[in-house]
């Protein structure tokens, strides 16, 4: 059985977060290249991230913690605007910048191919079901 939500179709609020979330990646993108910085970046430092997963070894509710941890905007935003107010006081960090674009980048993407923050397992999602038994689950109405 899925889940339903009040407020609307679901199926549109899933597609509406993951063009969203598209969008975002590829500003990001974008920008790191005007920037002038190196785009493999994005792409090489991609899997850290998801290195947080390691906390379900143990147990779900630990695993989900730390995942969510580290898949939302909270920590790449500080981050950037660490970098921004160091700018505007005289200190040139870069590197501060491209860690924040390629943690959001990775948050994006992941948003982007309906991977969501955890609920009780990893398989449950903000944005619904993930993985073989996301099919199964539906076809319950």
């Amino acid at each position: 059985m899925t889940e339903r939500r009040p407020g609307g179709d679901q199926k549109a609020v899933d597609t509406i977060q993951r063009v969203e979330n598209a969008a975002i990646a590829v500003a990001i993108l974008v920008a790191v290249i005007a920037s002038g910085q190196q785009w493999w970046w994005l792409a090489a430092a991609f899997l850290i991230f998801d290195l947080s997963a390691i906390g379900y070894a143990g147990g779900p509710r630990l695993g989900a913690l730390l995942y969510n941890a580290v898949h939302n905007y909270t920590a790449p935003s500080i981050l950037l605007a660490a970098y921004a107010g160091l700018t505007l006081a005289g200190q040139d960090l870069g590197w501060l910048a491209l860690a924040a674009a390629c943690w959001a980048f990775h948050v994006a993407v992941d948003r982007a191919l309906g991977y969501g923050l955890k609920m009780q397992d990893f398989s449950h999602t903000h944005l619904g079901r993930i993985g073989r038994g996301k099919h199964q689950a539906s076809v319950n109405p």
